[in-house]
């Protein structure tokens, strides 16, 4: 609602408003020619006046009104701003989500579940790796392919869990003779690798003894049976400008004269 407004009157407004009308009123001046013009210039400036109390009213409503519309879309921005933060927390929430779950995906797909070491991907990666920093640094580094011997008959004997518990403990027991920046990963079934940076092939070949002998020392407890294994280790020293699968394949075929010699031992290649 629109509030009524009077345009103020100045003191020199109002004493000559009251003389007009003194003399309008005076009865002695009736006769008086002026007085009829006198008059309708007194009743044109009381419209005037009642014109412009009108357009102030006009103004001032506008200005309500525009004030009123302002506040308005001040409240709506700050509600729009609220929400965009909201919204930008819950997206930076997801973010931090998605961020995390993929960094467990990455863990999943590189790490073997059961063992929990590193899987074939992740041996490959890391292999790549220690050959580009071979060839860069000049250094090299030995590979050993580990394979539990007989390892088919445990699980065809004993059952999976048994089997499964025998690869467990073997893995505690590779990993407990390296060294923390070793690289040890599971290439598949009862078969992994070591990989030895910086290493020659003599000091890989006594490492390598060393946890061959952890392994047959080994008794595991499972299901009310314990069972012993062995392993057999084919070892090689990486050579420069070479890759890593060949470096792989010659270990490989020095597993499988190790194999072929009666195995539980280690042949270097």
């Amino acid at each position: 609602m629109v509030a009524e407004h009077t345009i103020p009157r100045t003191r020199e407004e109002v004493e000559l408003h009251e003389r007009v009308r003194t003399l309008l009123d005076d009865s002695s001046q009736r006769d008086n020619p002026m007085r009829e013009v006198l008059a309708e210039l007194l009743e044109r400036s009381e419209q005037q006046r009642g014109r412009l109390e009108k357009l102030v009213r006009i103004s001032d409503g506008y200005h309500n009104v525009s004030r009123t519309q302002n506040m308005d879309l001040i409240r709506e921005y700050d509600r729009q701003i609220m929400r965009l933060e909201k919204l930008a927390r819950i997206s930076d929430r997801y973010q931090s989500q998605l961020i995390a779950l993929n960094e467990e995906l990455k863990t999943l797909t590189l790490r073997d579940p059961l063992t929990g070491v590193g899987n074939r991907r992740f041996m490959t990666d890391r292999l790549r790796e220690e050959s580009e920093r071979a060839s860069r640094r000049g250094v090299t580094f030995s590979l050993a392919i580990l394979d539990i011997d007989h390892f088919k008959n445990v699980n065809d004997h004993f059952g999976h869990d048994v089997g499964d518990a025998v690869l467990c403990r073997v893995v505690d027991t590779v990993r407990s003779c390296l060294r923390d920046y070793d690289v040890f990963a599971r290439w598949g079934g009862e078969e992994f690798i070591i990989a030895l940076p910086d290493t020659a092939l003599d000091v890989a070949a006594a490492v390598c003894e060393r946890v061959r002998r952890e392994i047959e020392a080994l008794n595991v407890s499972c299901d009310a049976v314990t069972v012993s294994v062995t392993a057999s280790f084919g070892l090689t020293e990486h050579i420069a400008a070479e890759s890593p699968s060949e470096t792989i394949n010659r270990a490989d075929v020095a597993l499988r004269r190790a194999k072929d010699a009666g195995r539980n031992r280690i042949f270097p290649a």
